[in-house]
């Protein structure tokens, strides 16, 4: 059976998260502190985190930093009451694989605990086209190993920044719509609504490119998509 630890601690929601994850057949882990949630997650090995970001003794951000320092790549979906951007994006650099703000449906978390279950381990015919490494600019990708590296020096991306680049990649130029995105790399239906491709290409921008703000490979399409620019000349 599927296990999931809940690190919440307002308890009527945690219990309402245990209920409602449990009559969808996941067997599920509470937790009401950090440092409890941390101590759980690794001794338990759950298949997936749902992590509030304001806990006592020990804040989310941490828990989440020390998962990921100590290895452990199990997904974790940040629930959070912060609205701002910049406690997304912090999360997101330091490993969470989405986020919901609170007030959420359930509905939406169920569908995103499912997607992120899903997608946890790709399959191999996920990268059947990116056959060795391949290149653009200054950045090569080793898709046996799932290492990107940038001039030579390997850049740590998280495991949906390196689908994300990785889907982009092997439409050799071609537009991918926000929608597709979401579907091939989170695994969401078309109905759900995210900013997490455009959060998550700002982190690709800012780990691969010279500068940023003007990007020179990783291109938006103006009320379409992205797509990557292969062509080392591109200006």
């Amino acid at each position: 059976m599927t296990r999931i630890l809940v690190i919440e601690d307002n308890a009527d929601l945690a219990y309402g998260l245990r209920n409602n994850l449990e009559i969808e057949g996941y067997d599920v882990e509470l937790a009401a502190d950090g440092n409890l949630g941390l101590l759980r997650a690794r001794g338990g090995s759950p298949d997936l985190i749902v992590l509030d970001l304001m806990l006592p003794r020990t804040d989310g951000f941490r828990v989440l930093r020390t998962l990921r320092a100590e290895g452990r790549r199990m997904p974790v979906l940040v629930l959070t009451a912060r609205g701002e951007e910049s406690d997304k994006v912090r999360a997101l650099r330091l490993g969470a694989d989405d986020y919901v703000t609170k007030p959420f449906g359930v509905l939406e978390l169920l569908a995103r605990v499912e997607a992120l279950l899903r997608r946890a381990t790709p399959t191999p015919a996920t990268f059947a086209d990116l056959a060795g490494s391949e290149r653009f600019g200054d950045i090569e990708i080793l898709p046996p190993s799932r290492q990107v590296r940038r001039s030579g020096e390997p850049v740590s991306l998280t495991p949906k920044e390196y689908d994300l680049l990785v889907a982009l990649m092997r439409r050799r130029g071609a537009v991918a719509s926000r929608v597709e995105l979401l579907t091939e790399v989170w695994g969401y239906g078309s109905g759900v609504q995210s900013r997490t491709v455009d959060t998550h290409m700002a982190e690709l921008r800012r780990k691969l490119e010279e500068d940023p703000a003007n990007p020179r490979y990783l291109l938006t399409v103006r009320k379409t998509g992205y797509r990557i620019e292969t062509d080392s000349r591109a200006p």
